[in-house]
């Protein structure tokens, strides 16, 4: 009987129970695709990553939903090298930064893991998303109320648009955290619907304002069933809204911090960096910590 070594993290956070987990299956080179996507329903995590063998870079990762494969996603990817790095199969840095690569769906990205301060200290993990793509501008009267909201609770003159910075997700900037809070799926299938019909995978709604004082941005990520309803904090969109806001000008520095899932009880972290000029941007970078919260054997 195959066996299958598997960790739970929590990714974004340095506290179990925080931020948002992810179930990492390890030496899972002869899963074939039916059996990931399945086990990814059997983990009911917003993502369930799979490594693999690769022959263009130190690692290869696939990352599936309850409900389908996606190319790219952040915070698998920082529970990922973390579960890598606590089980030996990636060396911990002491002195210098460790970089190397991932390839995922459609090819590698950088990787770079930051010394820890202590050996207590979970190492911190940066990510390299892709070039932004801007997508699809939607219609604000159609969309809004899918969230439960009218396009009079968005930032005014802001678009709603598709951005991918290697998964493509719907961009809303709204106006405060109020209003924020009052989003919701009056009806799912109608979103997914619509999502199914246009260019995105799933929404991601934010405003101007920090959880806490260290927080420039808050945001909530909805998504349809089998998905979860709501992902707590999310790496991927992140970086697509970290690319929106600094080509529209809504930021002052390219650096900062973006915060998510405090109102789920998952408080989560996510450091932000976007390189090169708001009409060019070369690719967003992403960080932060994950906890090893469970270790396991998959046997199938």
């Amino acid at each position: 009987m195959p066996s299958y070594p598997f960790l739970l993290l929590d990714a974004f956070t340095e506290t179990a129970l925080g931020g948002n987990p992810c179930a990492v299956v390890l030496d899972a080179d002869d899963l074939s695709d039916e059996q990931m996507q399945r086990l990814a329903q059997e983990f009911n995590q917003s993502e369930t990553a799979f490594v693999r063998r690769s022959e263009v870079a130190e690692f290869g990762v696939r990352y599936f939903t309850p409900s389908e494969e996606i190319p790219l996603a952040g915070h698998p990817t920082i529970a990922t090298i973390t579960a890598l790095l606590h089980t030996g199969r990636l060396p911990r840095p002491t002195s210098e930064s460790l970089h190397l690569q991932l390839e995922l769906l459609h090819g590698p990205i950088a990787i770079e893991v930051l010394p820890p301060a202590t050996a207590q200290t979970p190492p911190r993990v940066l990510m390299t998303q892709r070039r932004p793509i801007f997508g699809q501008v939607h219609d604000a009267a159609e969309v809004l109320p899918l969230f439960g909201l009218t396009p009079a609770d968005l930032v005014p003159s802001s678009v709603v648009q598709t951005v991918s910075t290697g998964t493509p997700q719907l961009m809303v900037l709204v106006q405060d955290a109020a209003t924020l809070r009052r989003a919701h799926l009056p009806n799912p299938a109608a979103l997914e619907e619509y999502r199914r019909r246009t260019d995105f995978f799933s929404s991601h709604l934010f405003c101007l304002e920090g959880a806490t004082p260290a927080g420039t941005t808050f945001a909530r990520h909805l998504c349809t069933p089998p998905d979860v309803l709501e992902d707590p904090v999310t790496g991927s969109a992140t970086g697509g809204m970290a690319a929106y806001l600094w080509h529209y000008g809504y930021l002052s520095s390219p650096t900062f911090v973006a915060e998510q899932g405090h109102w789920l009880g998952r408080p989560g972290r996510v450091e932000v960096t976007v390189r090169g000029p708001r009409e060019a941007i070369d690719a967003v970078q992403i960080g932060g910590t994950a906890v090893v919260v469970l270790e396991g054997l998959l046997r199938l």
